[in-house]
């Protein structure tokens, strides 16, 4: 016998048919009308239904979709990662919040027309939008529990479905069906939405305020140094910085502007120091680990940055290296196992030559070395990732070997993390870390030594990692984002 679900009529909002467009802006404005009138009509039914209850009938209102169909292989720029679909045929994308991704949307559709000289056409897709996302907009609505409405809330609504969120086009694993259009994009809209909303729960801030330039620490230290540095920003008219944003969305745009205390702290707070182009910079202190590494990269890679580089503290594991000393990450050996099921281990994961060298030249603008006189402070080598934050107190024989056959000079427990997941999700990435401890050489980090090392050095790692950021900015998107990160077929978009 059918469920009472599958004889109800279903009720749609009436959007406008499938058109086709030259104009990146006037695409973006019909993604925006299809977008919202789907969001709107669907608040305005959940509204009405958690007031007077089941309305006897089905609501259903779905994402727009961005589509392209060529007949030809493009002449494109072969030095150029993306902007371009691998071969003739039809590619697509479920399209979600416009307005957050509106600069990204007129960039990779711009290319699109300029490389294939065909249209895009924007319509309504066959993919539901769930409920849940399409009222995560409007402050006054919240989606009740399973069980807590006066009816089964999938009985009227779509709910988030597994199948339109997984990491399949960005692991390589997707396969069309007969007749379905190739993946235009790197993730589906429930996808980008579950993210999103995802982003806004562990860090407390919304994902508008974040940034195309991430840093990623693993202690909280840098985080009053982060402040402190963007409050003389903010005193400064020409940094280019406009504001900065602190958990909870509280938002100053003035250097002695107070900012609350936030009542609890998030899982992986995130700090925005931005620019009106979204060019600026967010730190996320993603705390200790390597799960929490691959979650906060799991989500920020839905909001395409154009770099994260991690700047947490690490183990030195040679005895020529000293506390306070840098390590410049060309490598990583990979025991985290958080990313195994994702990105076998036998994948390398390369360094990138424009984040290595913005990296170099950013210690040697503030350490006043260079050249030779450099490797004073820094080394260059494999980094080794762990998943044990105690592995010191087991039996050494067999970890330290390894990491002597690596090569490995520093040890800590995000950095292959984050750079393997930036290698997966094709987002550049980079990896400077401060040597606070030496467990092999019985330099251990305690109480007293921490503190003072923590005030030496924060500000100086923190600055380098800033300044990385300055040179990148600097440098065209088509050179950051380099082909090392791309495979045999590539969604057009970044």
């Amino acid at each position: 016998m059918a469920n009472e679900s599958e004889t109800l009529t279903i009720n749609t909002p009436d959007l406008p048919e499938a058109e086709a467009f030259s104009d990146p802006s006037m695409a973006i404005k019909r993604l925006e009308v299809l977008y919202y009138g789907a969001t709107e009509y669907l608040s305005a039914r959940f509204r009405e239904a958690m007031r007077g209850g089941h309305p006897g009938c089905r609501y259903r209102a779905f994402y727009p979709e961005l589509r392209i169909t060529t007949s030809s292989f493009a002449e494109v720029d072969s030095r150029l990662s993306f902007g371009h679909v691998t071969g003739p045929g039809t590619h697509a994308a479920t399209i979600t919040r416009p307005d957050l991704f509106r600069n990204y949307l007129e960039q990779q559709i711009g290319l699109l027309l300029r490389n294939h000289g065909v249209s895009v056409t924007v319509a309504v897709s066959e993919t539901p939008m769930p409920i849940h996302f399409a009222v995560a907009g409007a402050e006054a609505i919240t989606v009740p529990q399973a069980g807590a409405a006066a009816f089964i809330l999938r009985d009227v609504f779509d709910v988030p479905d597994i199948a339109s969120t997984s990491d399949d086009i960005v692991n390589g694993t997707f396969v069309p069906a007969e007749g379905e259009a190739a993946p235009l994009a790197p993730f589906t809209a429930q996808r980008v939405d579950y993210s999103l909303a995802r982003l806004a729960h562990y860090t407390a801030t919304d994902p508008v305020h974040f940034q195309n330039h991430v840093l990623f620490t693993n202690y909280q230290f840098y985080v009053a140094e982060f402040e402190a540095y963007a409050r003389r920003a903010l005193a400064d008219p020409e940094s280019g910085y406009c504001s900065f944003v602190s958990i909870g969305d509280a938002e100053i745009s003035t250097p002695d502007a107070p900012l609350p205390a936030p009542r609890t702290m998030p899982q992986m707070p995130a700090y925005h120091l931005k620019r009106p182009d979204g060019s600026g910079i967010t730190l996320v202190n993603i705390g200790v680990g390597p799960s929490n590494a691959k979650t906060a990269t799991d989500h920020i890679a839905v909001l395409r940055p154009h770099a994260w580089i991690m700047v947490g503290h690490c183990a030195g594991l040679r005895n020529s290296q000293s506390l306070g000393d840098f390590v410049l990450a060309h490598a990583y050996l990979r025991e985290d196992k958080v990313l195994d099921d994702d990105l076998p281990v036998w994948v390398p994961i390369p360094p990138l030559a424009e984040i290595q060298i913005a990296l170099q030249e950013a210690v040697a603008e503030v350490t006043d070395l260079d050249g030779f006189e450099l490797k004073r402070v820094m080394r260059t080598g494999t980094v080794a990732s762990v998943d044990n934050r105690n592995w010191e107190l087991r039996d050494q024989s067999g970890p330290v070997q390894r990491l002597s056959q690596s090569r490995a000079i520093a040890l800590d427990m995000e950095s292959a993390t984050i750079a393997a997941n930036g290698f997966r999700f094709r987002v550049p990435y980079g990896t400077l870390l401060c040597v606070s401890d030496k467990p092999l050489h019985g330099e251990l980090k305690l109480p007293g030594m921490a503190s003072e090392f923590y005030r030496q050095q924060v500000a100086r790692h923190l600055l380098i990692g800033i300044r990385a950021i300055d040179h990148l900015r600097e440098m065209p998107l088509e050179r950051i984002h380099s082909r090392k990160l791309r495979s045999f077929e590539e969604t057009a978009f970044l």
